[in-house]
């Protein structure tokens, strides 16, 4: 009977023994076992069954990638403006030993060595420039808490800047500023727009000259065409018609219409300039007609009496 106690006795001091020393690590978790206050191995995810009264679990580290909230703080710009940044920080650990004996808190050093970084970060560029410089600052600070994390097991995954504060008097100037900026972009494209106007007008204003002096120039050119044109008729009209005259002087009768002609012609021109004028010429030769008749004959006959080279001078009888 005692040997039956003694064996329930053992079976529940086993039990007791194997569920205080049996260990489940989980899936992304790494856990440090030190064998009597040393360092012994890491246990990786799964069962584990540790050495009773010899070893014990040290440390318990998550291998999942970790955000880390990096709380606010004041920043001084070059151009000495005061700004409040706040950010996150993800890390992840990769070693758990160097993680368990490296530092003692890696994520409180991690986080104060972000802190001071950034403020060497942001006195670096003016204030205008921290808004667009975000990716620059992130990527320098990764770059700054890679060298010291390393020592301690921790990759530093990102650094982002969630917010950038700068106070209110600085806002007020800044919106005055980016106020003025815009009227000025407006004042500037209305500029540009009346002057393009301006210019589209000139331009319109050169192409109209230009086509009215051509127009005007191929007027002058239609108009002496036409005046050449007509010269050219009047010539060859008159031409036939001294054709015509010459041919009808030749025909019988023709010197004696002439001779009427020209009298009658003569008498019109004179009574004419008698009613015109008021002073009269009167030709020493008025009272004989006939002879200012004989006169103009003699003048048009000319060319048919004269005489030829070589010829002997005819005479009238």
């Amino acid at each position: 009977m005692y040997t039956s106690y003694a064996f329930v006795v053992l079976a529940i001091i086993a039990v007791v023994l194997v569920w205080r020393t049996a260990t489940v690590v989980p899936q992304q978790s790494a856990y440090v076992v030190e064998n009597l206050g040393r360092y012994s191995r890491t246990l990786s995810a799964g069962f584990h069954i540790l050495v009773p009264f010899i070893e014990r679990i040290a440390y318990r580290h998550s291998l999942k990638e970790q955000a880390n909230d990096v709380a606010e703080q004041i920043c001084i710009t070059r151009d000495n403006v005061q700004v409040a940044v706040d950010a996150i920080l993800y890390l992840q650990v990769l070693d758990p030993h160097l993680a368990s004996y490296g530092i003692t808190d890696y994520g409180f050093a991690i986080g104060q060595l972000a802190q001071t970084t950034l403020r060497s970060e942001i006195g670096k560029i003016e204030l205008d420039r921290t808004f667009e410089a975000r990716a620059t600052i992130n990527a320098n600070i990764v770059s700054e808490l890679d060298k010291a994390s390393g020592a301690w097991g921790v990759k530093v995954m990102r650094y982002e800047i969630k917010n950038i504060s700068p106070p209110k008097d600085i806002l007020s100037a800044m919106e005055k500023q980016m106020r003025a900026e815009r009227e000025k972009r407006a004042v500037v494209l209305t500029s540009e727009g009346e002057r393009d106007a301006k210019i589209n007008e000139a331009e319109g204003d050169k192409q109209r000259v230009i086509k009215a002096s051509e127009a005007s120039k191929q007027q002058q050119i239609n108009e002496a065409d036409g005046q050449a044109a007509a010269i050219l008729a009047v010539a060859t009209a008159t031409a036939a018609g001294l054709r015509q005259v010459g041919s009808a002087l030749t025909d019988r009768g023709g010197l004696e219409a002439m001779q009427l002609r020209i009298g009658e012609e003569y008498m019109r021109q004179f009574g004419k300039l008698a009613k015109e004028s008021t002073t009269l010429v009167i030709p020493g030769q008025l009272s004989d007609l006939a002879s200012m008749v004989s006169m103009a004959t003699s003048i048009i006959r000319k060319p048919e009496g004269a005489a030829t080279p070589g010829a002997a001078p005819s005479s009238r009888s």
